[in-house]
């Protein structure tokens, strides 16, 4: 859907087009509506606005509050692109913090959101571990998926901020 095309669509197909997580997301947004792309990028929106004030709070990345913020953005991804176990969500914080162009998408809202994110996430996915290690049941895995592919690169090219 070109309301999902992205600058990096290539290189994103290139490295990930192989992925059973690429062909899923691909299969999705293919038949997303516009209302349904708007809240997408709504529910996105969301989610980052909610780590940044948790951020600007002084809360914990770790605390109860982060993991859960970090655990609605591992489920927008689960809901609307591909399966997004904790593992992959751990993969895709450390692409937040290594590639510029997402740290940019991150700490171009607030100085530090990047790190404190992929923090979040870790500390989510370390949970879901610590659970599955005391029997408590954890999210299905998706296999041996790369962290990532179309749907990572939601955050836009640098510049202006355009939602999702």
């Amino acid at each position: 859907m070109s309301d999902f095309e992205s600058p990096y669509e290539k290189e994103a197909e290139e490295r990930w087009g192989h992925t059973d997580a690429w062909k899923e997301s691909r299969r999705r947004t293919a038949s997303y509506t516009p209302e349904q792309v708007r809240e997408i990028r709504a529910e996105l929106e969301d989610i980052e606005a909610a780590l940044a004030g948790l951020m600007d709070d002084g809360a914990a990345a770790d605390g109860e509050e982060a993991r859960a913020a970090a655990e609605r953005a591992r489920l927008h991804i689960d809901r609307w692109y591909y399966p997004c176990p904790p593992e992959m969500h751990v993969g895709l914080a450390e692409m937040y913090v290594a590639d510029p162009r997402f740290r940019a998408h991150y700490d171009d809202r607030r100085a530090g959101l990047a790190d404190y994110v992929a923090a979040a996430i870790r500390a989510n996915a370390a949970e879901a571990t610590a659970g599955l290690e005391a029997g408590r049941e954890a999210a299905p895995s998706a296999g041996t998926v790369p962290a990532a592919g179309r749907p990572f690169f939601i955050p836009p090219a640098p510049g202006p901020r355009r939602g999702c």
